[in-house]
């Protein structure tokens, strides 16, 4: 949470939590935080929730299998003394001895988790995310079909700006196991398209959680940081608000964001006409890391607030065009 500048690029530092509170309290376009706690600054959040009546309802990290079991177990005890009723979980892809995670393994990971968040109140959501088991697109259909054929729902975390960006970009792609299939037009990761991932997806009644972070279907990389192997951080992450001369690397145009906005609208559209509908959570995360925003000059937190705004549109426009449709039929 940074209000960055051409003076003072994104960084990984990070403000106090209570100036992160009071930020996003005053923008009046939240209604809850999400960030998890430290066990070492638990108080410090506390009494920012307390100070700015700001709650936070859902809250994210990543593990890996093997290494960070016993963090896992001691994050769900953090969430639920924040008050957090959602853990936003990135898994990756690999365990702690090397070896690639199965899909049996996942399902066995995820209902064991589901059975330690749920004695506490605290249920998880599995996201979406690159270098992590869901890079790989098609594992999440079979993965969420053998949690459900257990008789537990399976809450995922859809985060589209992880598709989009690998549109047109055979590296990324392969990355995702999916190139062939995309080039045969058995996957369709255009959200504008029917059948698109997004759709499969949300038929499948998983989303408990969706983010906005804009992307732009093969968007350059993060040409303002360079990885230690040397070549540019991956690029998934597009300015929401128009930079201003030298506060973007590349040329932006509005009409890259359109995919990213419409995968917002799609689960909006879908959870306006299911009843069963499982969507509890929606997020900005216009953030700060190599891969995403690190370097740039634009303000990291008013993308945020823009984004924010977006939804809250978008919602009042589907429930117009919801209850016109009620209306006439």
């Amino acid at each position: 949470m940074q209000q960055s500048s051409l003076g003072n690029p994104v960084s990984l530092d990070e403000i106090s939590i209570h100036e992160q509170f009071r930020l996003v309290k005053e923008s009046g376009v939240f209604d809850y935080f999400d960030r998890i706690a430290l066990r070492s600054n638990i108080d410090e959040y506390l009494s920012a929730i307390d100070t700015y009546d700001l709650p936070v309802h859902s809250a994210s990290w990543f593990y890996k299998l093997g290494q960070d079991d016993q963090l896992l177990m001691e994050n769900l005890q953090i969430c639920k003394e924040i008050g957090a009723r959602c853990h936003n979980i990135m898994t990756f892809k690999h365990h702690q001895d090397g070896h690639e995670l199965s899909d049996g393994e996942i399902v066995d990971h995820y209902l064991q988790v589901y059975d330690q968040g749920m004695k506490l109140g605290v249920e998880p959501s599995f996201e979406l995310h690159v270098n992590m088991w869901t890079e790989d697109f098609l594992r999440v259909s079979s993965t969420a079909d053998q949690v459900q054929a257990r008789g537990v729902p399976f809450n995922f975390t859809l985060d589209y700006s992880h598709v989009v960006f690998k549109m047109n970009q055979p590296t990324e792609l392969a990355l995702s196991q999916v190139e062939a299939a995309v080039a045969s037009g058995d996957v369709i990761l255009d959200p504008f398209e029917p059948d698109s991932l997004c759709d499969e997806w949300l038929s499948k009644n998983i989303v408990k959680w969706t983010q906005l972070r804009t992307v732009a279907p093969n968007q350059p990389a993060n040409l303002w940081h360079k990885n230690e192997d040397g070549q540019f951080a991956r690029g998934i992450q597009y300015p929401m608000v128009k930079p201003e001369p030298g506060e973007w690397h590349s040329p932006w145009n509005a009409y890259l964001l359109e995919p990213s906005k419409e995968a917002i609208r799609k689960v909006l559209r879908y959870h306006i006409t299911h009843p069963e509908s499982p969507l509890a959570y929606i997020t900005t995360e216009m953030i700060n890391l190599p891969d995403y925003g690190l370097g740039a000059r634009y303000d990291l937190f008013e993308q945020n607030v823009a984004a924010a705004r977006f939804i809250r549109n978008a919602w009042k426009e589907i429930q117009a065009l919801h209850a016109a449709e009620l209306i006439t039929a």
